[in-house]
Order: structure tokens, then C-alpha cells, then sequence
């Protein structure tokens, strides 16, 4: 088979890593890939959203396959984009259509989804400019802490938790008066604080039958005890301690189930991931939001746990042959952290050299925003690198990841010291 990958982060490594090891991979494609991928494969320099390259690349190279990984060509429609075009209408495309990834692209559309399907999640309401004085009164009438979402994709930065009523007023003018996070904000989701913790359970799916991923908990929060600015993810464990059989059924039965029956019912084409980040409340299973993709860095400790050919399943879904394909995992943990460059998730420098890459044997790197300068491997975004240990347990993976990041340096690099202190 060859494959086009799409996508240019640590997930796409992680994605383009695993495709390479499969028996009927002829060769893949990166577009435009990162200095990590194109050890598995070949980078080619154009965007994932310029629908008309992927098609030109697409036809010109033969692929038989496309395997989308980050949410924006998903948002924007490439899979309804390759099913009015009688060129391409026939090669399999691994992602859902753009209704499907309105789960991710509009948190209102998400919430009114859970809602017809009876899908636990937390009390909200929708405010648009137009209606912020009923979403001042809204916030008026709750507790905090509060939480405002914008509508649209913000980079997993459109989420704000705050203690103070006064404060929140403030935000929430900010986000529907003067666009704080961009067209992304212009409908705000005001939604009730959850207590509990937080996990992340991925899915694969055909559309009627799914298999599901191991789970992960990614760590958010710049600093420290989770603290500071939101962040893309500053790294990740699989699998999470506390989800036991109990609680997986739970989500089995009360969440994944009707997700997929909903949007069966609601005719949405739905082929690829989906995301459910969902929040442990007293052994009780909430949604507080839907991804149309895989996470990152959840990706990174996820796919190294998968045993089976990923391309035997990514064709499963473009046959509707899931069901009929087997799953196996590695009986392992896995631990990864994320290196980022300082200053992250605000202001930061690029083209910094990273060194000691070649010296870490005992896990695996994955690229996330890296660029390649002849032989030097350079820093190309806010979070670089993010390094993936095995291990019998989870103390075990993390120890040995902390031992591989202690051998790579980049000038202001900075990483969370503290992965797993919540929940080991």
C-alpha cells in the first residue's frame, strides 16, 4: 500500500512510526511531516488544509490510502472534499466527514449531540455577542469555579477555569466582544465545573462497529502540579491506574456505545478516531469534550501500546471490516514526556539546535515541532520533542524516560518533572 499521512506533530510521528512497521506498506508519505518522520518515510512540503495539493499529490503518486491526523483538514471537509470528486471518491480516506468532525469543531454542536443521546456530561449554556448579558446573568447564577469554552477549535488553548464570578464576566466579554480566541470565540459554551480526574479513551471506528485504544492521561497544565497556562499537553501515561474493568464498562455502555449509535442514527459518515477526554466523577464516567482525531501527546503512549498491523485496521474501517479484524495490545506501560521550547505556551524562539538525540536507545523520540538543517536537527515549534519509555509499570516507563530526556539539550528547554503525581 502507499499511504499519505498527513500532519506534521508528535502524533503524526507516532502515526508514521507505526504505518512503517506494517507488512503491506510500500511506501509513505508525509505531507509535510517534521526532521522525525522522515525517518519512516518521505516529507513533502505542502499543507494538509490545500485540499487541491493533497488531491495533486494524492493522484500523482499513487496513493491508495490517506490518513489524516491533525483536526483542521478534518473541520474544514477533506473527507466530503474527496467524496464529491470522482477522481478520488475511491480512496479511502481515514477521518470523519465534516459533520462528524463538528464533534470537535463546535463545543455547542458537541453538547447538543450528548444531549439527544443521553450522554453524561456537565449542565451548560451557549452565548453569542448578541446574548452576553443573559450569559453574564448565567454566570451570575451558578458556582464557580466556572468554565468558558470557545465554540470553535482554539488549539486546546479556548478553555478557561476560573474562581472568580467578577473575572469571568470579564473573559467571557473578552471572548464574544473582541474575539480573545479569534472566530473560534465568537459562541461561547459556559458550561458547570466537574470534580474528579481527567482520562482520555480512544476509539476506532467504521461508522457501525469500533474497536477500542488503550487509554491515556495527558498532563495539561504548564507548571507543575498543574498549574500555570493550558498547554497542547506536556505529556502523557498509558495505562491510567484507576481505570479498571468497572469503570471501563461504564464507558463502553453509557458513552462509546451511543456515540456511535448517534451518529449511525443521525446518518453522519463517520470513519477514523474519536477522541472522548472524559472525567472520572466519584467512579462515574462525563464527556467534557470530543476530538475527531487522536490526541497528542496521548498518541505517543497509545500507538507504541498497539501490537496489531495499523494498516489492517485503518482497511477494516475502509471496508467496513472492522469488526472482523483483531486487536492486540503489548502488556506494557508507557510513559511520555514533552520537551518544549521556554516561553512556551506564550512567546518562543525557534531554530534552536537540539543535541543528544542519537544518544537515547532505551526509548523512542517522537517529533513535534522540529525541523531538519542539513544534519542538525533544529526546534521549530512550541513543543519540540516528546520522549516514549516502555516499562513493567508505569514508575518503571517514567524513570526511563526521565533518564532518556536527561541526554537532550536545546538552549531554554523545559519539561515537567512531576508525570504520574496524581495518580501513582
Amino acid at each position: 500500500m502507499r499511504i499519505l499521512l498527513l500532519g506534521s506533530g508528535g502524533r503524526e510521528h507516532a502515526l508514521a512510526w507505526k504505518i512503517a512497521q506494517s507488512s503491506v506498506l510500500d511506501e509513505l508519505f508525509i505531507a509535510p511531516g517534521n526532521a522525525g518522520t522522515r525517518n519512516h518515510g518521505k516529507n513533502l512540503s505542502f499543507s494538509p488544509t490545500d485540499f487541491e495539493s493533497v488531491k495533486k499529490h494524492v493522484l500523482e503518486l499513487n496513493i491508495n490510502m490517506v490518513v489524516v491526523g491533525p483536526e483542521e483538514p478534518l473541520v474544514m471537509g477533506i473527507y466530503d472534499f474527496f467524496m464529491k470528486d470522482p477522481l478520488l471518491k475511491n480512496i479511502p480516506l481515514i477521518g470523519p466527514s465534516m459533520a462528524g468532525a463538528q464533534l470537535e469543531g463546535s463545543k455547542d454542536f458537541a453538547k447538543k449531540f450528548m444531549h439527544r443521546h443521553s450522554i453524561p456530561t456537565a449542565k451548560y449554556a451557549t452565548f453569542s455577542y448578541e446574548t452576553l448579558e443573559e450569559g453574564i446573568k448565567y454566570l451570575e447564577s451558578m458556582k464557580g469555579p466556572y468554565v468558558l469554552k470557545a465554540d470553535g477549535l482554539a488549539a486546546g488553548k479556548g478553555v478557561l477555569i476560573i474562581q472568580d464570578v467578577e473575572e469571568a464576566k470579564i473573559e467571557l466579554q473578552s471572548m464574544l466582544s473582541y474575539e480573545k480566541f479569534g472566530a473560534a470565540s465568537k459562541k461561547v459554551v459556559i458550561e458547570q465545573f466537574l470534580t474528579g480526574i481527567e482520562l482520555s479513551v480512544f476509539v476506532l471506528t467504521d461508522g457501525s462497529s469500533f474497536k477500542l485504544l488503550p487509554e491515556a492521561k495527558d498532563y495539561k497544565r504548564i507548571g507543575e502540579g498543574d498549574t500555570g497556562l493550558n498547554t497542547g499537553g506536556m505529556g502523557a501515561i498509558s495505562p491510567v491506574p484507576f481505570a479498571d474493568a468497572a469503570f471501563m464498562d461504564k464507558v463502553h455502555n453509557r458513552i462509546i456505545v451511543p456515540t456511535i449509535k448517534g451518529l449511525k442514527q443521525e446518518m453522519i459518515p463517520y470513519k477514523g478516531f474519536i477522541f472522548f477526554g472524559l472525567i472520572n466523577v466519584k467512579g462515574d464516567p462525563f464527556v467534557i469534550e470530543y476530538n475527531c482525531r487522536m490526541g497528542d501527546p496521548e498518541t505517543e503512549v497509545v500507538i507504541p501500546r498497539l501490537k496489531s498491523d495499523i494498516l489492517d485496521l485503518f482497511e477494516g474501517v475502509a471496508t467496513n471490516t472492522l469488526s472482523e479484524r483483531d486487536i492486540q495490545f503489548y502488556d506494557k506501560s508507557a510513559a511520555t514526556v514533552v520537551m518544549v521550547s521556554e516561553g512556551y505556551p506564550e512567546f518562543y524562539e525557534k531554530g534552536k539546535v537540539i543535541y543528544g538525540l542519537k544518544s537515547v536507545v532505551e526509548s523512542i523520540v517522537f517529533h513535534s515541532g522540529t525541523a531538519s538543517d542539513g544534519p542538525s536537527v533544529l526546534t521549530a515549534g512550541g513543543r519540540v520533542l516528546c520522549v516514549t519509555s516502555y516499562g513493567r509499570n508505569l514508575e518503571a516507563a517514567i524513570e526511563k524516560t526521565y533518564d532518556s530526556v536527561a541526554k537532550i539539550s536545546f538552549e531554554g528547554a523545559y519539561f515537567r518533572k512531576d508525570l504520574g503525581f496524581d495518580v501513582l
